[in-house]
């Protein structure tokens, strides 16, 4: 007998814009493939011309979805370097996505995601959480970054077929660049990356979730997310909601639509133990097992690409030392790698702090100079 209803996946609204509906021979199309694209008005970004591109991915379970990027070309600039910019989603909704939060409001890094525009590069700006805003779904998000990035480059009307590409993201963002680098030699070694830089990530989720533990934290609200998320993407491994209470169901239907600021607000100084049943989740080998799968520490894919990681030493949100292993296996298995580090606690000083020397590596990657590691 299947679980009660209430305990089912509870999935975000999906977008009533058909351009988002997926077309039936979508199995028959390879990753990278373009379903459709179309020119959109970006008129709020001054300097740029903008286009949005459906395109078929992939999911954890090896299963065709799409998924979807937002393009933004600099005005009157002929075959640009290409960014895939991974932006900060942390979010549960359709309408957080970037293709949607571009233009609504929601997107909080959206002047920072500008920056390359001023450098004269294209930025592409995907939908990393899937269809179903798989918050928390570490592989899926690499997979749907690279095959964005294909799927960009296969746009004749974009002129970014010869484009050399850099990825980048910070946080959630980070971490969706940073397995995309890991996923690259495997998952698309037909693709050609020029660059990827990646700060703040949230390297071993298992190590977060039992740092979270049951008490109550400002930062409940994003992990509350992640595990609905998660759920979303694992429904038969990962059943969180069955573990939920009824106060814990009631949150659940209260966020399962909310972009980031939302889910701080209304998720600070709650508590796992005021939305748990039991105590018993942490204990499930699956869930133990899909927090290892999205957990770039335990991956064993190393990139080739030259990879610039940056964090903060001290950052009270995603563990320095998780990442420092990482970058350990990385170098020890000769990848390209510089890694820097802030004595930062605040996870989004770090990325102020990060940013500008991560674009100066961009550049200096499309300029061909030599690469520098820290290896």
């Amino acid at each position: 007998m299947g679980a009660p209803a209430q305990a089912s996946p509870l999935y975000p609204e999906p977008d009533p814009d058909p351009f988002y509906s997926p077309p039936a021979e979508l199995a028959a199309m390879q990753p990278g493939d373009v379903v459709r694209s179309r020119k959109i008005d970006t008129a709020v970004y001054v300097g740029t011309e903008g286009w949005q591109v459906a395109f078929r991915s992939t999911n954890s379970g090896g299963n065709p979805i799409m998924a979807i990027t937002t393009v933004l070309l600099p005005a009157g600039v002929r075959n640009p370097p290409l960014v895939s910019y991974q932006a900060l989603i942390n979010s549960l909704g359709s309408r957080c996505n970037p293709s949607r939060s571009l233009f609504n409001g929601e997107l909080q890094d959206a002047v920072g995601a500008m920056l390359p525009i001023g450098r004269g590069w294209a930025i592409s700006m995907p939908d990393y959480l899937g269809p179903t805003v798989a918050y928390g779904a570490a592989k899926l998000s690499g997979m749907i970054t690279l095959d964005s990035v294909k799927a960009v480059q296969k746009v004749t009307e974009l002129g970014l077929g010869s484009s050399p590409v850099a990825i980048a993201g910070y946080s959630g963002g980070g971490m969706a660049t940073a397995w995309a680098a890991a996923l690259q030699p495997t998952y698309a070694p037909d693709l050609k990356l020029t660059a990827a830089v990646a700060g703040g990530i949230p390297a071993d989720l298992e190590e977060m979730a039992l740092g979270l533990g049951f008490e109550p934290h400002p930062g409940f609200g994003l992990a509350f997310a992640a595990a609905m998320g998660l759920e979303r993407e694992y429904p038969e491994r990962l059943p969180i909601s069955e573990q939920l209470n009824e106060n814990g169901l009631w949150f659940r239907e209260f966020t399962h639509d909310a972009c980031r600021r939302f889910l701080l607000f209304h998720g600070a100084f709650r508590s796992a133990e005021q939305m748990a049943a039991s105590k018993s989740l942490m204990d499930s080998p699956e869930a133990r097992e899909v927090l290892h799968e999205n957990s770039l520490r335990l991956f064993p894919g190393v990139p080739t690409v030259p990879t610039y990681l940056w964090q903060g030493r001290y950052d009270t949100l995603t563990p320095f030392d998780s990442l420092a292993a990482t970058a350990d296996r990385y170098c020890k298995a000769g990848a390209p790698l510089k890694l820097v580090t802030y004595d930062i606690a605040e996870h989004m000083t770090a990325a102020v702090a990060g940013f500008a020397d991560a674009w100066n590596y961009v550049e200096s990657r499309f300029r061909g100079e030599p690469v520098p590691t820290s290896c």
